[in-house]
């Protein structure tokens, strides 16, 4: 293995590594939340989400896709200089801090509106937020939205750090929020107990709101501190700097057009989402329900997808400034078959696994049921959500933010119609299941436009070994499937009375005991089939295995 891509690895594990524990840790906080207010069909808890979910959206609307697709480029690009960048990471920052101040203040004070702007109220009678519900939410949202400047800064200095190849902090802080989160609902829990006396919006006083909302954001807060801790590892001293000219902020401006342009299209359609999904609060899945399955959706994304696209895209930026187009197309290659090999297990497996997991999260063989079938729905478009992260990364790398733009137009447009005839034909109670399959239908849209566009603009991807790989790696994950699905139902996954429904415990037992047979079955088949991708990583560890085990046998 040569040194880049050694580099490369260790890169890609490291951030795999970070990644997995803080969407594990994630993903219990997230668990322990659903049995301290409940989650489908309960008030309180889409309360309590919609709000939780406002500072990301605004955020994503000043920032999002701002600081990673246009600025690793651009300090790429300025470590060029003969200070190795520093001076444009100090304006970027002071800049950053000032406007993501004044915006996270702006926003506090407005919470009412927008929490109005994201719900459908019942005012009319009809389904949707009642006023209790409302003024709960609003206050949730009054504790919630100052993460919005602590998010930012977190995005940003991850940003400043993996352009000067120090991968591992922004992988590892959410480690520190999911820490503070969890010991906040720890301490709820035992001060107020569990979803049967939080369940109902009468109960939420300033106490709960209060312990529950302010160590929610109290995490987000230790999140971004943690990374200052390593900003000198980055060979950075920050001091502030007001003179916002003279070092290519401008080009950094231009590019930011076309990404708050797509940013402003996801919200957009973001907001109809939200209201759309508020239909279904007190009846069905909800709110809180989509935000849980998008939970676990993004659970095999984050660990597996991002972790390896983000150490391949640093290096695309490098290959797209010297103009090196073979060697993007190679990185593009290369970073799908690789993602694809475990994305499609994973997407196959969460299927199989779905009842199970659903009944983590829900009290009651009903409710996940609700889950599981949004989980259904949503895991279909998994392996081309993963594509589509790494496609728009050449894009951004190539300083191309246009076409990103006009890839989630039509996925927007796509999905603003399936939501609008579901909320106009499907019965509330199946509110969720109709906007998760919707998603599902307006990502593959714009997955297939993304592959069109990509090999347009590079010439080629290497398309014909791209898809026979991902056949592969699909028909090796059916067959895995088929064994799981023996399992599972052996072990009760899919009946009321069936041990995986029994418990939480047991559900946890049943994933784990399935996934890990799946695992067995499905790599020892691509094993069988000597295909390259699983055998470049089997070899080298298998090569640094021998001399335990010759060790072991001596003893």
């Amino acid at each position: 293995m040569s040194p880049a891509k050694g580099g490369l690895g260790r890169a890609s594990v490291l951030l795999a590594s970070g990644t997995l524990v803080s969407r594990v840790l994630g993903f219990v906080k997230t668990a322990v939340l659903a049995a301290a207010i409940g989650q489908t069909g309960i008030r309180a808890a889409d309360a309590f989400s919609t709000a939780n979910q406002l500072p990301n959206n605004v955020y994503a609307l000043i920032a999002g896709g701002l600081l990673s697709a246009v600025l690793v480029p651009q300090i790429v690009r300025a470590a060029a200089h003969d200070d190795g960048g520093q001076r444009f990471v100090n304006k970027i920052v002071t800049l950053a801090t000032v406007l993501f101040g004044v915006v996270t203040v702006a926003a506090t004070l407005l919470a009412p509106v927008l929490v109005r702007v994201y719900v459908q109220s019942s005012d009319d009678g009809g389904s949707g937020f009642n006023g209790p519900q409302l003024a709960l939410a609003t206050t949730f949202a009054f504790w919630c939205l100052p993460q919005i400047f602590f998010y930012a800064m977190y995005s940003l200095l991850s940003e400043v750090l993996n352009a000067r190849q120090v991968f591992g902090p922004f992988t590892w802080a959410p480690v520190v929020n999911n820490v503070v989160g969890l010991a906040g609902l720890v301490a709820f829990m035992v001060a107020f107990g569990g979803a049967g006396e939080n369940s109902t919006v009468d109960v939420w006083g300033a106490d709960r709101t209060t312990l529950i909302a302010g160590t929610t954001t109290l995490g987000v807060v230790a999140q971004a501190a943690f990374l200052v801790l390593f900003w000198r590892r980055a060979g950075l001293t920050y001091r502030p700097d007001f003179r916002w000219r003279g070092v290519g902020l401008g080009a950094t401006g231009k590019a930011a057009g076309w990404l708050f342009g797509m940013v402003l299209v996801t919200q957009l359609a973001g907001i109809v989402q939200s209201r759309v999904a508020s239909l279904g609060s007190d009846v069905g899945a909800a709110s809180a329900t989509l935000a849980n399955a998008w939970l676990l959706f993004m659970l095999p994304h984050g660990i597996i997808a991002v972790s390896i696209a983000t150490a391949y895209f640093t290096r695309m930026s490098g290959h797209a400034e010297r103009g090196d187009l073979r060697a993007v197309r190679t990185d593009l290659s290369q970073s799908l078959r690789t993602i694809g090999m475990f994305i499609v297990f994973a997407a196959v497996a969460m299927c199989v696994v779905a009842f199970p997991f659903a009944r983590f999260f829900e009290g009651t063989f009903a409710g996940a049921t609700a889950m599981a079938q949004v989980i259904l729905a949503y895991m279909p478009g998994l392996v081309l959500f993963s594509l589509l992260f790494v496609v728009q990364r050449v894009f951004y790398a190539l300083h191309d933010q246009r076409t990103p733009f006009l890839m989630q137009l039509s996925q927007s447009v796509v999905f603003v119609v399936g939501a609008l005839l579901a909320a106009a034909l499907v019965a509330p109670e199946r509110i969720g299941v109709a906007i998760a399959l919707t998603t599902t239908i307006a990502g593959t849209v714009q997955a297939v436009l993304a592959v069109v566009l990509v090999r347009r603009r590079l010439a080629g991807m290497d398309g014909v070994w791209v898809f026979r790989r991902h056949a592969q790696y699909l028909l090796a994950a059916l067959a895995a499937a088929v064994v799981g699905v023996v399992v599972a139902t052996l072990l009760g996954a899919y009946t009321a009375d069936g041990f995986a429904q029994s418990g939480r415990v047991q559900a946890v037992v049943v994933v784990a005991v399935v996934g890990g047979v799946m695992a067995v079955v499905y790599f020892a088949l691509l094993l069988l089939g000597r295909l390259p991708e699983v055998t470049g990583i089997v070899g080298p560890l298998a090569a640094r295995a021998r001399p335990l085990v010759a060790r072991l046998r001596r003893r």
